[in-house]
Parts: structure tokens; C-alpha cells; sequence
């Protein structure tokens, strides 16, 4: 099943654990994957995107320590 929710910065920080501002950089330095709707200047991902952009992303101790790196 697809989760089609649009998330914001803070949605993904909150998924993520980090603060908002650190969601903003990672976009800011291109380790965000591109935005999957944008509404009015402000970019929206789905939640899917994001869950699987998290395996991957910066600093993801659980992929490594899975051994998944």
C-alpha cells in the first residue's frame, strides 16, 4: 500500500529524530531527495519518499549497524 501523505520539513525531522532547521540543511546541501509536490514555494515529499530516502540517508547509524550500509 502506497502513503500518499505529503510531509513537510517538520513532519520529516519528527520521523527522523532531528531538528527542523537540520532537514533544511540537508536539502540546502542536496542529500534530500526533490521534492514531490510544492505548494505555494513551500516543498512537500510523501511519506514514502522519505521512508525510503531514510536507509539511505546521512548519519543513519541502524543501516550501518544492520550492516545494510
Amino acid at each position: 500500500m502506497t502513503d500518499r501523505r505529503l510531509w513537510s520539513y517538520k513532519e520529516i525531522a519528527a520521523h527522523i529524530g532531528v531538528q527542523t532547521d537540520t532537514v533544511r540543511s540537508y536539502r540546502k546541501h542536496g542529500l534530500l531527495p526533490p521534492p514531490d509536490h510544492v505548494e505555494g514555494g513551500k516543498p512537500y515529499w510523501y511519506a514514502d519518499t522519505i521512508r525510503s530516502w531514510v536507509v539511505r540517508r546521512p548519519g543513519n547509524r541502524r543501516a550501518r549497524r544492520d550492516g545494510k550500509d
